[in-house]
C-alpha cells in the first residue's frame, strides 16, 4: 500500500510539471498571436486553458483521496498541499495567456500592440515562457535553488513592465487611450505570468524543505 501511494504521490509531481509546460506553451501561442495578429492561433489557448482545468480537476480529485485514505505524515502532508497550490498557480498561468488571446480577438484584425512596444513585448513572451520552463525544470529536479533563481529571474520582466509604461506616458505616445488600456492590460498580463511562476518555485522551496521564503508582495491573483 505505501509502495503505491508513493508512485501516486510521484504522479502528482508529473502532473504538476505537465501543467506548467502547457501553461509555458500556451503563453508562447497567445504571444505569437499578438505580435502577428493571428486570431486563428487563439483557438489554441482557450484549448490549453481547458485542459489545464481538467488536469486540475483531476489532480485534485487525486489529492485529496490521498489525504482521506493515506493518512499522510507531517512532510508527505505538505507535498499533497503544496502540490494542489502550485497547480492553482499553473491553471492561472494558463488564465492569463487566455487574457491575452482574448485582447488579440477584440481588436482583429489591427494589431493590438504598435511598434512602439513591439519589442517590449517580444522579450516579455521570451521572458515569460523561459520562467515557466524553468519553473518546471526545478520542480522536475526538487531543486530548491533553482526554485529560488525564479525570483532574479522576474526582476527581467519587472524591468520590461516598468519600460512599457515609460512608452506609455511618453508624450510622443500618438496610439490613442484604446490602444493604451490594451498595452497596459497586456503589460500586467505579463507581469502577472512571471510572478505565478515565482509562487511555483517559492511553493517547492516550502514542499522541499518546510521553510516558506518571504512572499515580498508577490500573490496568487
Amino acid at each position: 500500500m505505501r509502495t503505491v501511494y508513493h508512485e501516486q504521490l510521484s504522479e502528482l509531481d508529473r502532473e504538476m510539471g505537465d501543467m506548467c509546460a502547457l501553461a509555458g506553451s500556451a503563453m508562447k501561442i497567445a504571444t505569437q498571436a499578438l505580435l502577428d495578429a493571428d486570431v486563428s492561433l487563439t483557438d489554441q489557448v482557450l484549448g490549453a486553458h481547458d485542459q489545464l482545468i481538467a488536469k486540475r480537476a483531476r489532480a485534485e480529485q487525486d489529492a485529496f483521496a490521498l489525504l482521506a485514505l493515506q493518512q499522510p505524515v507531517a512532510g508527505e502532508l505538505r507535498e499533497i498541499v503544496t502540490s494542489m497550490q502550485i497547480m492553482a498557480d499553473a491553471e492561472r498561468m494558463g488564465a492569463l495567456a487566455v487574457h491575452v488571446a482574448k485582447i488579440v480577438r477584440v481588436r482583429h484584425p489591427q494589431h493590438a500592440v504598435p511598434e512602439d512596444v513591439r519589442e517590449c513585448f517580444t522579450e516579455m513572451g521570451t521572458v515569460a515562457v523561459t520562467m515557466c520552463d524553468n519553473a518546471r525544470q526545478a520542480l522536475a529536479a526538487d531543486d530548491p535553488r533553482e526554485a529560488a533563481r525564479l525570483r532574479v529571474e522576474d526582476d527581467a520582466m519587472d524591468n520590461l513592465h516598468r519600460q512599457l509604461f515609460t512608452v506609455l506616458l511618453d508624450r510622443a505616445w500618438t496610439h490613442g487611450v484604446p490602444a493604451a488600456v490594451d498595452v497596459a492590460l497586456l503589460g500586467r498580463f505579463y507581469e502577472r505570468f512571471a510572478d505565478h511562476a515565482v509562487e511555483v518555485g517559492r511553493r517547492l522551496a516550502f514542499k522541499l524543505t518546510g521553510t516558506l521564503p518571504p512572499e515580498e508582495e508577490v500573490s496568487t491573483y
